[in-house]
């Protein structure tokens, strides 16, 4: 078996709840709990479409760490309240 790494984004949710951002395990990348929050100002924009683009910078960061990339991702959850929100998003 190979050795795991986890990936962490300093969120607290991440200690309080005992998750990691990511996991890497041999070529596989799991990726969990990506939002819009901004981790630079601790904050989160009202805006759907301002979420979604700090989400795929949050993902973007994540997976540089992993050492992967968004060409890679083969598979995507979404989450969105507000149904007519989703064709912003």
């Amino acid at each position: 078996m190979s050795d795991r790494k986890l990936i962490s984004s300093g969120s607290t949710f991440e200690k309080e709840i005992g998750y990691s951002r990511a996991v890497v395990q041999d070529n596989w990348v799991f990726v969990s709990g990506i939002t819009g929050y901004d981790y630079k100002s601790m904050t989160i924009s009202d805006s759907i479409v301002e979420q979604t683009e700090q989400c795929f910078k949050n993902l973007v960061e994540t997976l540089a760490k992993a050492e992967a990339s968004l060409e890679g991702v083969v598979r995507v959850h979404y989450i969105v309240p507000i149904a007519s929100d989703f064709e912003k998003c």
